[in-house]
């Protein structure tokens, strides 16, 4: 099954995130089908980049968002209305 998730990037107490879409039974660090966004905590407020289009285009094919994930696309769409 594939997953849309956060991968952790960054440099110890610098976390940098990509949005992935991966295999659900590999580690989140492992090798993605598709880099969809990235998503930076440390500023103030959080930024994220997601490509919307792509995001939904996945979950049209069975990719299953992450809770987080979910929530910052929830998040997306009430901004493109």
């Amino acid at each position: 099954m594939l997953k849309i998730r956060l991968s952790r990037e960054g440099a110890i107490h610098r976390p940098f995130y990509h949005f992935v879409v991966s295999d659900s039974r590999k580690r989140p660090g492992a090798n993605a089908v598709d880099r969809i966004g990235h998503f930076d905590p440390t500023r103030k407020p959080p930024v994220s980049h997601l490509d919307l289009d792509r995001a939904e285009a996945w979950i049209s094919k069975g990719a299953v968002p992450s809770p987080r994930v979910n929530a910052i696309i929830r998040k997306a769409r009430k901004a493109r209305a």
